[in-house]
This record gives structure tokens, sequence and C-alpha cells, in this order.
């Protein structure tokens, strides 16, 4: 598509072969699957594509754990529009309930966007039942899937999800690449969020445009080619491992976890019973940020903070905890070296004040 000689031709069949394989990961149609630099443009697309079709008094359902790149789009747009933000509340779990979801679905509700997996609590959601339900609703559907794609088998016609996003970096893929699946009908009612070459048909100096067909109209610039060849064969390489496998061994690594913190003493735990392998928690009387660095020193390596998720310490009633993640990648090796180190960490209180 940029050009007419042998390299470029070349360069457009392996970025559409690209696209053929991640369509067929998430089971979706090729001109359903847009390119993107990772989750947070993907779901920015949504949103401001979704401009035209809120008004003022519209809800706009979300939850108090979502990544900041599943809320503050929404709160611009909800400026914007005067929609209403609305949060899902949590079971005493911590959990998002199909009760709850059904509490929370009005005849105002018109978009409904969350994270199938959170990022913090790791608790995974029963995504075709509540897709499902708001459609009853007449609302559309949005699965921010950053944390699900890389951990479980995606069928986006079995959810039947309006959109999806998720990042390549996420499931052992090249930073800076994305994916923005959306149904083809839906894709075709949102306005691009960005423009420039490759989204138009055509256009003069009256000002007239023509959009070029799905998905290129969403694709606006040089895509990153290397990047999205290797989003590819990332995919690939899930499935040739299997995506059961991946989840059983996650699974296992967190038991392991979860069981050896919990043998420790001095750890307290916020989703001992996750659907994933996110274990987050806190080491008694110690910060966060001095857990994670702590670990460091002893050559684990953990996130802290807010994660991101900058609502949900108001539910926790922490200002940030610590997150360990495991995946594929990690070995049971490294599990008994992150609880040992953990079984120290008050130690740090100690170095740190004397």
């Amino acid at each position: 598509r940029r050009g007419d000689y042998s390299l470029a031709h070349e360069a457009d069949l392996a970025l559409e072969n690209a696209r053929k394989t991640v369509a067929a990961f998430l089971n979706a149609k090729e001109e359903e699957i847009c390119f993107t630099s990772g989750d947070t443009m993907g779901m920015n697309e949504v949103a401001y594509g979704l401009l035209p079709f809120l008004k003022e008094g519209d809800e706009i359902l979300l939850s108090m754990e979502e990544h900041a790149s599943n809320v503050l789009p929404w709160f611009n747009v909800a400026k914007i529009t005067k929609a209403v933000i609305r949060y899902i509340p949590f079971d005493e779990n911590g959990r998002l309930t199909v009760e709850n979801f059904k509490k929370s679905l009005t005849d105002r509700t018109k978009i409904v966007s969350l994270a199938s997996v959170s990022n913090v609590l790791g608790y995974a959601l029963p995504v075709k039942e509540f897709s499902a339900l708001a459609h009853q609703k007449g609302a559309i559907y949005i699965d921010d899937a950053a944390q699900s794609v890389p951990h479980m088998k995606i069928d986006v016609k079995d959810s039947d999800v309006d959109f999806l996003a998720f990042s390549g970096h996420k499931m052992v893929g090249p930073t800076g690449t994305g994916v923005l699946y959306g149904k083809k009908e839906m894709l075709e009612k949102i306005s691009p969020t960005f423009y420039g070459g490759e989204m138009n048909a055509r256009f003069d100096s009256t000002g007239y445009l023509s959009l070029d067909d799905l998905p290129y109209r969403l694709e606006a610039g040089t895509q990153n080619v290397a990047g999205i060849l290797g989003l590819a064969k990332a995919c690939q390489y899930l499935e040739n491992i299997g995506f059961d496998k991946i989840h059983e061994h996650e699974l296992h690594l967190r038991r392991m976890a979860v069981e050896g913190l919990k043998k420790n003493g001095n750890a307290i735990l916020y989703n001992e019973d996750a659907d994933s392998g996110i274990v987050t928690f806190n080491i008694k009387d110690v910060f966060a940020q001095d857990v994670a660095t702590y670990l460091s020193s002893k050559g684990v390596f953990v996130r802290s903070g807010q994660h991101c998720a900058k609502i949900l310490p108001e539910y926790l009633k922490t200002q940030g905890t610590v997150r360990a993640s495991f995946y594929l990648y990690n070995t049971e090796e490294d599990v008994k070296a992150f609880v040992k180190a953990c079984s120290t960490a008050e130690d740090f209180l100690d170095a740190f004040f004397n």
C-alpha cells in the first residue's frame, strides 16, 4: 500500500499475513483487527470514537479496579458529552459479580467498559455473561483485555464483545504494539481518532475527505511493521504452548507463592483466591515501594504502588500494594527465591533506620 516496488509489496504482504494471524488468534475477521501502539491507544480510539453516541445523562459503567487506560479516556469523554461515570460495586471479596452487574445496569447505560482480568487483584470476569446482559440493555460492551489475552484463550465471537484491546508487550511480544478489535458493524460506526496518511481514500482542497476501508481508516500513519510481525509471532508462540498449560503453570506458581507468604506470617494478601498468576500483597508495617526496593536488592523484581489503578486504593484502604506476577517463563525456583526474600522484608526497616 505504501509503494509500487517489490520490497514495499513484500512488507505489505507480511503485515497482512500478521493481521490474518492475529484475527485467527481472536477468532475475528481480518478487517476487524486494527493495529495500535498498545492497549492505551486502542481504548482511547474506542472512547473518542464513540463520542457521537453519548449525550447528557447517559451512563458509562466502569469499576473501581480499572487501569488508567480504561478510566481517563472515559473521564474526558464524560466531560465533553456530560455523560455520567458509574462504578459497579465489589462483593465482600473484591470481585465483580453477575448480581452486582445486573443491579448496576440501567436504561441509561450506554457504555460498559471493563478489564476482563484486573491488573491488580487478578480476578477474571464472566465476560460472555456480562456482555449479554449489557446488550439486553442496548449498551456497548468493551473488553480491556490487556491482562487476559496473554493468559487465556480469547474468542471474540463467543464472548460477543463489541470492542476489545490489548498490548503486545504483555504477551512476550514487542513494546509499542497492540490490537484494537471491533465488530465490523461497530468499527464502521466510530469516527477515527487519528487522521493522516493511509487512513483516507482521497481528499482535496475543498476539505472533502473519503475514508479508506476498514481496518485502514483506523490506522493512520506509518505502522510499526517490524513490531507487528513480532506480535503475530508472539500469538503463534503462545498458541503452540497452549493456554491450558500456561494457566495451569501460573496457578501452580501462585499457589506456591501464596502458601509461602502465609507461612512467612508477615504478609497481608489482597487476592488469595485470584484466577491468575497475580499475587497482590503488602508486608506488615512496611511501605510497598520499600518492599519492592528491598526485594530488588535480593534479585527479586516486583511492581509496587497503585499499578495505574488509582481508584482501587479507595476500596483496598491502603495507599499502595506489592504485585508479583507469574507467567510462563517463571519457575518454582523463582517462587522460592521470592518467598525467601519476603520472609526477611521486615529487615528493611532495621536496615533503613539503623
